[in-house]
């Protein structure tokens, strides 16, 4: 009895220990299911937001889509036959006045809405591209809007095909782009404008790269040059100028294009090899940053112009004086030298011939600018200077008269002219003058081996109206004293060292040729100015009178 119950004691331990094992394997599994719903509930939910966010998405791109200019659409891919084949039209087609759901349900066809001219050929050109196999193209046509107006249209389809690259789809976007279109076709019509102007120009039309290379032309430019325009474009605007011009141009390559409305004068050759004086008026052409991608420039033939101007000058120098004057105890010479085929710069000699008397007046002018204008006021000035200097009259009295004359003529141009009017009677020794925005006259004495300025108040002449000018004396006159009158081209020149003259150099070349005469003198300013520019072109007119005392 006792085994027996020995036996079913270990038999209910061993059942025992198997629910034990049981249950601890089904707590296992238990827990492993938990894990897997919670796994299942967090995956639920990170589905459920990305849904929502997805739905959101959407939603918020149709939104963007709806308030854009932008119209999106899908059709069926192949050609365009009878039967519709637009499967999707984004809402903002209501830019248009027409109803999506109008359209996607037939009411109205798509092609209704295209222009009648377009039509044909929008179908056209969509088939030719089914034809084709073309994957992406663009499409521009007029659209009437459900209101009447004509709206133009940009179309860009591509094709959508399937994993096997099956033809399933056309999908693009519509752009309204009348606006623009507008605008290219009034650029257009200003280009055409710009273009017969340019044709029918009188003067010569080039617009170039960068490096000058001719891009294009116009038929006043192949005549001056006797050249076919064939010939000029792919040229280089540099390989028609004359040597000097050139090397200009390339030596101050890094400034000059850079200038804007630049005006240049040279010259060209022409085909039979003519050198043909221009003026060249350039402007460069920038990008949007500025950067230059060009330049375009009118050539005005100066032939003409440079022989009126040559004659000019030779009227110019005629009205200078032609002789000496021949004043007891003074010796005088004067020289001027324009910079340009006109100067602006002008002396004259005031005395009368076979005169026993002593005394001469001396005068140095210079009109702001160069060219005819400057050329017409020093002819005025020195007529009428010479008629109101033979009549009664204080030097003061005879500047102030002539201020006021050529204030009215000058009145508004900006023109102006400074002069120095000097008085010698060599009889009384006596110096009297009249500073009008002049620089003073030198006075060199050799005795003390020093320079006095003759100095005095009083604006350039034509500035106002109605000016006083002051006449300033001085007593004494000794033999060996030297005068010297000039324009300031003379201590203003520069050589090709941007050094300056200076009018210390000018005292110093008088001082060493103090026992020269008057004309040597001048010879020997001249020669070393000549000598220091070194080939530099001077900018402006240089005029010097150098009267020296003799024989008292």
């Amino acid at each position: 009895m006792k085994d027996r119950n020995l036996e079913i004691r270990e038999k209910s331990l061993e059942e025992i220990k198997n629910l034990k094992e049981q249950l601890k394997e089904s707590q296992n599994v238990a827990r492993d299911l938990k894990e897997q719903i919670a796994v299942y509930e967090r995956d639920a939910a990170a589905a459920a937001t990305k849904y929502a966010e997805t739905v959101y998405e959407l939603e918020l791109a149709k939104l963007i889509v709806n308030q854009s200019p932008v119209v999106l659409f899908r059709r069926r891919a192949g050609k365009i036959g009878g039967k519709p084949t637009l499967e999707y039209i984004s809402d903002n087609l209501i830019q248009f006045g027409y109803e999506p759901r109008d359209i996607m349900e037939d009411r109205i066809r798509f092609k209704d809405i295209v222009h009648p001219d377009d039509r044909e050929r929008l179908i056209d050109e969509i088939n030719q591209y089914a034809d084709d196999d073309v994957e992406e193209y663009t499409q521009y046509y007029r659209a009437v809007t459900k209101a009447g107006d004509i709206r133009w249209v940009e179309d860009q389809t591509s094709i959508v095909r399937d994993e096997k690259g099956n033809k399933i789809h056309n999908q693009g976007i519509l752009i309204d782009i009348t606006e623009r279109k507008l605008a290219e076709d009034k650029l257009k019509r200003s280009e055409e404008k710009f273009r017969r102007i340019v044709e029918t120009a009188a003067e010569g039309f080039l617009l170039m790269d960068e490096a000058f290379k001719i891009v294009d032309t116009n038929d006043a430019y192949c005549r001056l040059l006797q050249y076919k325009r064939e010939e000029l474009l792919g040229n280089n605007l540099l390989n028609h100028l004359t040597d000097d011009f050139r090397n200009y141009i390339l030596a101050n390559n890094e400034t000059t294009p850079a200038q804007e409305n630049r005006e240049l004068e040279g010259s060209v050759v022409a085909k039979d090899g003519r050198i043909i004086p221009i003026l060249l008026h350039g402007n460069a052409l920038r990008d949007d940053q500025g950067a230059i991608i060009g330049n375009m420039a009118f050539i005005t033939d100066m032939t003409e112009h440079k022989k009126a101007l040559v004659l000019a000058g030779e009227v110019q120098k005629s009205l200078l004086p032609q002789e000496k004057p021949i004043v007891k105890g003074l010796d005088i010479a004067g020289r001027n030298v324009s910079c340009d085929e006109i100067g602006g710069d002008y002396f004259d000699f005031l005395w009368r011939h076979n005169s026993r008397k002593g005394s001469v007046g001396i005068v140095v002018g210079d009109i702001s600018g160069h060219g005819v204008d400057s050329a017409l006021l020093m002819t005025t000035a020195r007529a009428f200077l010479r008629m109101r200097a033979a009549q009664p009259g204080s030097l003061s009295e005879i500047i102030s008269e002539m201020n006021n004359h050529l204030a009215s003529d000058v009145h508004g141009t900006g023109k102006f002219m400074t002069l120095f009017y000097l008085a010698i009677d060599s009889e009384k020794q006596d110096l009297k003058w009249v500073r009008a925005g002049h620089d003073p006259a030198l006075v060199y004495s050799p005795d003390t081996d020093e320079f006095e300025e003759l100095k005095g108040t009083g604006i350039a002449l034509g500035v106002a109206d109605g000016f006083e000018y002051v006449e300033h004396h001085k007593k004494g006159l000794s033999n060996g004293q030297i005068i010297a009158i000039g324009t300031d081209g003379i201590w203003e020149a520069f050589n090709s060292d941007w050094q300056m003259f200076g009018k210390k150099r000018l005292c110093e070349i008088i001082q060493k040729h103090a026992e020269l005469s008057a004309e040597d003198i001048l010879s020997a300013v001249y020669a070393e100015l000549h000598t220091f520019m070194d080939g530099a072109k001077s900018a402006d007119d240089i005029t010097l009178v150098i009267i020296k005392v003799d024989e008292l």
